[in-house]
This record gives C-alpha cells, structure tokens and sequence, in this order.
C-alpha cells in the first residue's frame, strides 16, 4: 500500500487534506464552503472581501462575513492595494472569527485590478512588500498569499514575490499557473509553480485547469507542491475533493463517479441551504447558476435550464429538479 499524502500544515492547523477550495467571488460562500469540506476539502476559503472598510455594512459584505457554525480553521480571503488598510482588514476579520487571513494578489478582474488590488500588485514588488508585512505584523493568526506566476509571460516574478512573502512571515503560497495578462485563457503552466517551490520552505499549493483526481497527483508530484487549490472544478462537482483524497491516499485509484441519486440529493441538500441562507427571494437566483452546473454534463440540460430559470419559488425548484431526475432514471433504465 502507497504511503498517503501528507497534508501541510498552515501555522497552528494541520489540514486533513492537501485539497483546498479556493475562494471564488459569488461562488464560495457558506453553503458551499461547508459542503465542500463535508465531501473532503482540507480548507475552504471564503469569498474576496475589500479592505474599504465603507463596504462592509453592505448586505452582500456581511453575507460574506457570516461564519456561524464553521468548523475551524476559519479562512477568509482580503483584497486592497493599500498597507494600513489591508492591515485594518486583517485586524477586523480576525476579529470577525478568521482563524487564517489571506492575501489576493491573484485576481485578475480589471474590476480589481483597476483599483491596485489583485494581480495588479505583482507589478510592484516594494508594495507588495509593504503589504504582506504590515498585514503579517498586525494580527496573531496565520496569514498566507495567493499569486499568479508574474504580471505578463515577459516577467515572471514570482520567485521573487514568494521569497518577499517568506520573509515576511507569509504561512503558506497558492500560486496559479498564469500570468496576470492571460486571465484565464490559454492553458496554465506548472514550471514556474515548481521554480516557486524550490526557492522557499512554507507549503506552497498549486492552482489552475486542474480539474480531476489524476491531475491533482500530476501537477503535485511534477511541481512537488505540498497541496492544490481547486475553484472553478468544484462548481456543481463538489465530490472533486474526495476523489482527490481517494487517488492520493490509494497511490491511484479513481473512484467511480457519483450515482444520479447522489447528485440529486447533494444538489437538493445545497439549495435548501443557499434558501435557508440568502432567504427565498435571492436563493432562489443564486440557485440558478448553481444548477447549471451541476447539471451541465446531463442530456437534455440546456432545455432544462431555460425553464428552470423561469422559475420563481424555491418549490418549484425542487419539483423541477426531482421531475428532471426521474426522466433521467427513466431514461436510463430503458
């Protein structure tokens, strides 16, 4: 038998997984964070939060900020362009019940950028500098840093951000294989992920287009990071973190696929949760891309989701979803 995978540590808190969710803006709220970490995240990481302190008596901020009932350690992601306020963010967060706070500098929405913020930072090493150490200096919980490679393919510099983190006092590094310039088109590459690695010793998790358990185990054992992060691969696939955990702990061996009644209720389960969280009205909206999701891979399911988004009620979502279940077991048992 394979020896498993050990996952790393982030100052005090051993993960149980090398898996992590990686905050995503719309995506990775408490429902989901919670159901992530029932089917095996090691850490979930909830959604950007600004450092504009004007902005967090929004409704949608203090969404965000609700942790009630998470079980620790508690993640939370801060994202600005300026030192004192970002230290001011770190300060009221861990306030707020964040166990861990983490740096964005891995965005790279123009909405952000624009602002300094994300990605944007990678252009200036002194600023970044500035900030991770004042954050690092202004609270007692770990803080980690999540990069891309570089601000363009002509300058790679994210050696030399990791190593600005590192002395700062940084905890642990996700870098995702691409530059700020390239979004997220094209195909993310791992070689600078691996040069990242071999310049520092805090756990460094690797992040881009990886989407299934054996791609996990690939790009750990080529860049030799100590973990993934997984975004928009768990979106209506939530069961990525398990199968991740099986094909690690077994030395590779894929776990079969989730029966339809699984899903369906996996699914059902995450609805009455973002009904229960966002109340009827804007649960029932959020649903919408939520199902998209999961159902992207089903026949039939481009049809489906032009009624289901007509829909107006949390019932009638539910109807829908088991009707549409049934005609797939239907289906499948002609």
């Amino acid at each position: 038998m394979p020896e498993p995978v050990k996952a790393p540590k982030i100052g005090p808190y051993q993960l149980p997984s090398p898996a992590v969710l990686a905050p995503m803006a719309g995506v990775t709220d408490r429902p989901f964070r919670q159901l992530c970490r029932k089917m095996g995240a090691g850490l979930v990481v909830g959604e950007m939060v600004s450092s504009n302190p004007a902005l967090r008596n929004t409704r949608k901020s203090q969404l965000r900020l609700n942790h009630h009932g998470e079980p620790a350690p508690i993640a939370v992601q801060i994202a600005g362009g300026d030192p004192q306020s970002m230290a001011e963010a770190a300060i009221f967060n861990a306030a707020n019940g964040a166990q861990i706070i983490d740096i964005n500098m891995g965005c790279p929405a123009k909405k952000v950028c624009n602002k300094a913020a994300g990605s944007a930072l990678l252009k200036d090493e002194p600023l970044v500098k500035d900030i991770v150490n004042a954050v690092v200096e202004a609270v007692d919980v770990p803080v980690t840093l999540k990069i891309r490679t570089g601000w363009d393919t002509a300058n790679r510099n994210g050696v030399k951000i990791a190593e600005i983190a590192e002395a700062a006092g940084i905890q642990s590094l996700a870098v995702h294989g691409r530059t700020r310039a390239c979004g997220y088109t094209g195909q993310a590459e791992y070689e600078t992920i691996k040069t990242v690695k071999q310049h520092i010793s805090i756990p460094v998790f690797a992040n881009g287009d990886i989407t299934t358990a054996r791609q996990a185990a690939e790009v750990m054992n080529f860049t030799q990071a100590d973990g993934v992060l997984i975004g928009r691969a768990a979106q209506g696939r939530p069961w990525i973190f398990r199968e991740i955990n099986h094909y690690l702990a077994t030395g590779g061996e894929e776990l079969p696929a989730p029966s339809n009644a699984e899903v369906q209720q996996i699914l059902l389960d995450h609805l009455n949760e973002l009904y229960a969280f966002y109340g009827d009205f804007m649960g029932v909206r959020i649903a919408r891309k939520h199902v998209s999701w999961y159902l992207q891979q089903q026949p039939d399911a481009k049809a489906f989701r032009s009624v289901f988004n007509r829909l107006d009620t949390d019932a009638e979502q539910i109807q829908a979803i088991n009707k549409f279940f049934q005609e797939i077991n239907k289906r499948d048992a002609a």
